[in-house]
């Protein structure tokens, strides 16, 4: 192979590594160097988010985070081939009947708007869970099992499972009742928010 056959074979490849790693994540979004690492009762699940397509959304769920708003909140929501919702802070607290799981929130003075986007829900989406009203977001959400294209473009996504797919399938797997709530209790445990590095992601 000739010298300048080799140098153009090396910056092709060093073209095609640079444009892999710039495609975003999950059809829309780019995971920047913070995540969230989820304990939950199942395994660990490792969540990067996307400021560049929803920046407050992220800063809530952080801010959540790091507040304990999510220590002990239950799954409250498991359809198979849908989607796993969580972050009813009311279901952490045991004398909550089960009829209420899913109504609890936050004391926010503020409303979250929303930040509706062209990302795409895919497998493993992490996005905001809502009411009928757009800006009524506040801290439970939900992480898609598949793409939903219905719900494109009318709830926040601001963020992707990067590891620990496979615990969000055994919660989906479970036992529900009639309104879609696991009939044994799947919690998360706590929520960290860390650097990719400390988390183990490349």
């Amino acid at each position: 192979m000739s010298f300048r056959k080799t140098i153009s074979t090396m910056i092709s490849g060093a073209l095609l590594v640079a444009f892999m790693l710039a495609v975003p994540t999950g059809c829309g979004g780019q995971v920047n160097d913070e995540v969230a690492v989820m304990e939950t009762s199942l395994g660990e699940v490792v969540l990067g988010f996307y400021p560049d397509v929803a920046p407050n959304h992220v800063a809530n769920f952080k801010r959540l985070a790091t507040e304990d708003v999510y220590d002990n909140v239950l799954f409250h929501r498991v359809i198979p081939g849908f989607m796993v919702q969580t972050g009813d802070p009311g279901t952490a607290d045991p004398d909550t009947p089960r009829n209420m799981y899913g109504m609890g929130g936050t004391d926010r003075n503020e409303p979250l708007m929303a930040e509706f986007s062209d990302t795409k829900h895919v497998r493993g989406t992490l996005a905001m869970a809502r009411s009928k009203d757009p800006n009524s977001a506040d801290s439970q959400f939900y992480i898609a099992l598949n793409a939903v294209p219905h719900l494109d473009g009318s709830y926040t996504v601001f963020g992707q499972v990067l590891r620990g797919m496979e615990v969000i399938d055994s919660i989906a797997a479970v036992k529900t009742d009639m309104g879609d709530c696991p009939l044994e209790p799947i919690r998360i445990i706590d929520v960290k928010i860390m650097t990719k590095a400390e988390a183990g992601i490349e």
